[in-house]
């Protein structure tokens, strides 16, 4: 697919905060603000159309990657409102929309909808990992990490798998985007994208291999993709399951995140 990029506006770029912490009232538009830089360069490195707008950032992609929207205000605009509805009716794939604000309510468009934490972290020392984490630098890692995330996060729309089509080679050459993979004897066994922006960092994709669970290898992978970042604030969104892990590692709940989903609950 063509690369294409609509801008109701030029984009300014947002000031660096605080390097000593991150107020929680500030939490989710710094999220949001992280979120937008790690899918439009997914949506980039994807070939998939990407639309910025004031109130939010879209990444129409394709019947396997489907429609990713990122709210970006806290309330979006009558005109934004209607055109996400539009793109949501019309994606080729699953629809899936991020308000890190809980502020828009698209239950008129037959959405499931769920929260999750966004969580933050102030600078502080980060202690070793008990097992060996790599940060992603060849095809062939990059590959076993798009493994970990689709199996660990259950993404069926990426199976079977096609090598590079969630992780593009050059995702990994976009600024501030890492990957992270934690080795257990030697095995590829868990995975985390980590994205800096604007004196902010921030975790996605924080996986284990089904076969390496309960061994330490979310923490380790964790804790390897955290040392580079150590200096800097962090946030990120946590799942259930995940919350109790970010929380033994200094992160603290800042405000509920909302997603609506066009795809059924499991």
């Amino acid at each position: 697919m063509t690369t294409r990029s609509t801008s109701s506006g030029p984009h300014v770029p947002e000031p660096a905060p605080d390097s000593t912490s991150v107020p929680l009232p500030d939490a989710p538009r710094l999220q949001a603000r992280n979120s937008a830089v790690l899918w439009t360069a997914t949506g980039l490195s994807r070939g998939h159309e990407v639309v910025r707008r004031r109130g939010f950032v879209a990444i129409d992609g394709d019947e396997r990657a489907g429609l990713r929207v990122l709210v970006q205000e806290p309330g979006l605009g009558p005109d934004e409102l209607a055109e996400v509805g539009e793109l949501v009716r019309r994606a080729a794939g699953p629809a899936l929309v991020e308000d890190p604000f809980s502020a828009t309510d698209l239950s008129g468009l037959g959405l499931r909808s769920w929260q999750m934490p966004v969580m933050t972290r102030r600078p502080g020392p980060v202690a070793a990992p008990a097992l060996d984490v790599i940060p992603v630098r060849g095809p062939e890692d990059l590959r076993a990490a798009e493994r970990i995330v689709i199996e660990g996060f259950d993404l069926t729309g990426f199976t079977p798998h096609r090598p590079g089509e969630m992780f593009p080679p050059s995702l990994i050459e976009q600024p501030g985007v890492d990957v992270h993979l934690a080795l257990y004897d030697g095995v590829p066994a868990g995975a985390a994208l980590s994205v800096v922006d604007a004196g902010i960092g921030s975790h996605y994709w924080v996986g284990t291999s089904a076969a390496f669970r309960s061994r330490g290898v979310g923490r380790a992978v964790m804790l390897g993709a955290l040392a580079p970042l150590a200096h800097l604030p962090v946030t990120l969104t946590a799942s259930k399951l995940g919350r109790p892990l970010y929380e033994s590692l200094g992160y603290t709940v800042a405000s509920p995140s909302t997603w609506w989903s066009s795809t059924p609950a499991a």
